[in-house]
Formats: structure tokens, sequence, C-alpha cells
């Protein structure tokens, strides 16, 4: 099956802004139109939102499950909630929003395909930004130790790391197909911070890509 539709990748177009934020938050706020309505999935200390209401004019608001992270982004003026991706969605009316982020959590939900649905039940667009398991250092550290790998981006031991579901750039687009999400843009990266110059290559983006990122919709 080719792994590669043609009108499920758009390369370039997405600027890289905030440079203080985390890469992947700072590339999701490339991609995110200003004025929109947003809502951040785990959205941690509230960085992107942050961003998104003062550079962006975005009416942006979170749900986070850490209490801590929670009090300290309200306690900066943050919309944030404390809530729980894997139940609390359902709570959100339909189409409430322009985006729904999820960023590096979809490995650490307990139902990541259910959190997607609902993701694009209440948001127009669905943006999701996952660690890659099948980068080449991850592939290498199984195949020549035969024990779970440690890398900068896969940075805790088995029994202590919070990723449950960890899945491939492969897997995602898999699952895409299956669900019928329409994959509006994607991209490759490295932790260093440089897109991958093989996006036009899904096979070659997850050989090499640390991180991915992607921009879904439903099909019509």
């Amino acid at each position: 099956m080719n792994a590669e539709p043609p009108q499920a990748v758009r390369p370039g177009g997405v600027r890289y802004v905030a440079k203080n934020m985390r890469l992947d938050l700072r590339l999701i706020a490339g991609m995110i139109a200003p004025a929109s309505r947003v809502l951040d999935i785990g959205c941690g200390d509230g960085a992107l939102i942050a961003h998104l209401t003062r550079e962006l004019g975005c009416d942006a608001r979170g749900i986070e499950i850490d209490m801590a992270a929670v009090a300290d982004a309200v306690a900066r003026g943050l919309a944030v909630m404390h809530g729980d991706a894997d139940t609390d969605l359902a709570h959100y009316p339909d189409q409430a929003f322009d985006y729904v982020v999820l960023s590096r959590t979809l490995q650490a939900v307990e139902r990541p395909r259910e959190v997607l649905r609902q993701m694009l039940r209440i948001g127009a667009r669905a943006v999701v930004s996952f660690p890659n398991f099948g980068h080449w250092l991850v592939r290498w550290q199984l195949l020549s130790s035969g024990r779970m790998p440690l890398t900068p981006t896969w940075d805790r031991p088995w029994y202590e790391t919070p990723n449950i579901h960890p899945c491939t750039i492969l897997d995602f687009f898999a699952l895409c197909r299956g669900e019928g999400y329409r994959v509006e843009q994607w991209l490759a990266a490295n932790e260093a911070g440089r897109r991958a110059p093989w996006r036009r290559s899904v096979r070659l983006a997850n050989l090499f890509g640390e991180q991915a990122l992607f921009v879904l919709h439903r099909a019509a």
C-alpha cells in the first residue's frame, strides 16, 4: 500500500516562532491562524496558550492533568482547567474550536483513537505532535542491545515512562487512513530544531525524524 498519498503532504509554509518555546510548540504556533479558537490538551505550563493569545489574538485555553501546572498557569492569567484527555473531552460541544492541539501527549493517553475522535468532534482541525518510535537510533538500540531504547527523545527507562502507546510516523498515517482523517499538513523534525529535508518521503521521515507534527481534519 502506498504510504505517501500526494494530497496528504504539503511541505513548507510553517514558520518558526517564539524561540523560547519547545520545538514542537513553535511549529504548532506557526500552523495556527490568527484569531482562532484553540484548545490545548495537556497544555503544561501554558506556554503555547500564552503565545497564541498574546501574539496571534487567539481565544486560547487549555486542560492539564497536573494540578500544580494548572495552578501556575491560572496564576499567570491563563484560561487553563484541570482535566484528563481520556475522560473530559466528551463534555465539550461539537465544533467548539477551530484547532484542538495535542502536543507530545498522544503516546501517553490510555485511548489514543478515542482522544483523536473527540478532538475532531469538538474542533475543525486537530494538531498532533509525537515522538517517532521509528527513528533509526531507537531501531539500532533495540537491535543491538535487545532492550528498550534510551535516547534524547525517549529519555526515561521503561518502568518510569508515561509513554504507554509509542508509535511511528507510518503507524500514524495508517491510523489516519483507517479512521478517515485527512492529513492537511505534516512534517518530521529533529530535536535540534531542524525540519527534516526528507519530509516529502514518509518512509525516510519515519527513519530519520525524531518527532512528527500533523494537522488533521475529517474527510468530507
